[in-house]
């Protein structure tokens, strides 16, 4: 499933970084930094798939040579507090091409450079070894100055600026959020990425009547975890599925992280369901079947792929009543009938549970009622609807157990944290 990521963070002298450092590493060359006299080789760095610069047109010849680009970016800053460089990183779809993921990511470099006139250094990471093989992504550092002939002048103030510059980050976030989307049309995806927040997300599915999409998006953002915890849980994930076993947490933050996901997951499958319901009902409608008919076929369509609950079923029901076309009927008739479909269909399921099992499932293959006051003691009777549907759709969700040693890793993962903090020219962006 596309996701959006987009985050911007600055290469500070303060925190012990460098322009130099930070274009060494993410490209993965040998570049000197002359202002410090140190070398920073990461010419062993493995998982690049491509590097390129993007400059203005009227940019200098030396423009396009990563270690002088960057060196003189170092050089047009003489406080010890300067902001050098500012980092854009960037999630890019699995979904796509090599190529496409590449042609999006030039074009949003070109973007940055045409809006704000600074030079773009882009390196493209494969997914790390270890971790999610779809967790391909971009890092794009570009200069805090602009970039003309005679070298680099003004600050981009319009993007330090407290004013300003949320504004114009929000604006990037969408254009990066079209790129994908454009991407993901090209070759035939029907997922789409949105750079709003969840709340802005929720308010708008609110709008146009979509109460699951809403629910979906009732969360708080993902908890990120950070370099030390997304290690253990890599290793931890290795180890399980190297043991043929399911993979628990094993810090709070992979907990929480990973609860957040399987909420998500299952809120994807109820949308497929619905989805397959709502196509189901409108075939059936269209070949001429009643709307209790038809909405009997969306229910045994949408159930056959898995689990259901109460709560589920109940959404089931409810899409037979939902826009559909009622014909030639009137004003009166629609309204006699409009919960018509969703409470037959409550009351099949709630009446086998009372009635006996055989009785719902004649209902649901279109037979005819059996007597109400008749009592079937078949041994070898079919399963009933609610237990075919309890059986298949409603398995208790994985709890998350953590194990006592959390504590143990917790404290590693502190200490691990540090010793990161301690790297200056340690990537902090995704996987690697």
């Amino acid at each position: 499933m596309a996701s959006y990521h987009l985050s911007v963070k600055t290469i500070k002298r303060s925190a012990g970084r460098t322009a130099t450092a930070a274009g060494a590493y993410r490209a993965g060359e040998r570049i000197e930094c002359q202002r410090e006299g140190r070398v920073h080789d990461y010419t062993r760095k493995q998982g690049i798939e491509e590097t390129f610069i993007v400059a203005p047109e009227n940019a200098p010849d030396w423009a396009t040579d990563r270690s002088r680009l960057w060196n003189e970016a170092e050089a047009s800053e003489t406080r010890r507090n300067s902001v050098t460089a500012r980092e854009w990183e960037l999630a890019l779809p699995s979904e796509i091409s090599a190529e496409d993921r590449s042609q999006i990511t030039r074009a949003f470099a070109e973007e940055l450079v045409s809006r704000y006139g600074v030079a773009v250094d882009v390196a493209i990471h494969a997914p790390h070894r270890e971790g999610d093989q779809r967790n391909h992504h971009a890092h794009v550092l570009t200069s805090t100055r602009r970039l003309e002939p005679e070298g680099f002048t003004a600050k981009t103030r319009v993007l330090d600026s407290a004013r300003t510059g949320g504004v114009e980050i929000e604006q990037m976030r969408g254009v990066w959020a079209e790129l994908q989307n454009r991407a993901l049309e090209r070759v035939g995806e029907t997922e789409r990425v949105d750079h709003r927040s969840l709340e802005k997300q929720r308010e708008a599915a609110q709008e146009r009547g979509d109460e699951l999409k809403a629910e979906e998006l009732d969360r708080d953002p993902e908890l990120k975890l950070g370099p030390a915890a997304n290690s253990m849980e890599r290793r931890a994930k290795a180890m399980a599925e190297r043991e043929g076993r399911q993979y628990v947490p094993v810090t709070e933050r992979g907990a929480v992280v990973h609860a957040a996901r399987q909420a998500r997951a299952v809120f994807r499958e109820m949308r497929e369901r619905l989805d397959i319901a709502r196509e189901t009902y409108g075939i059936e409608r269209e070949a001429g079947e009643g709307r209790v008919s038809a909405g009997l076929a969306a229910l045994r369509a949408a159930t056959s792929k898995g689990r259901v609950t109460d709560d589920v079923r109940e959404r089931l029901a409810r899409i037979t009543d939902r826009g559909q076309d009622r014909g030639g009927q009137s004003d009166e008739e629609q309204g006699r009938g409009r919960n018509y479909a969703r409470d037959r269909l409550k009351s099949i399921l709630d009446r086998d549970a009372t009635q006996g099992p055989q009785a719902a499932v004649h209902k649901l293959d279109g037979h005819s009622e059996l007597e109400q006051d008749g009592e079937v003691e078949r041994e070898d009777r079919k399963p009933s609807v609610k237990e075919r549907l309890e059986e298949v759709l409603n398995k208790p969700r994985e709890k998350l157990e953590i194990k006592d040693a959390r504590e143990v890793h917790s404290e590693k993962e502190v200490e691990n944290e540090r010793e990161i903090d301690r790297e200056v020219d340690r990537d902090r962006g995704l996987s690697h």
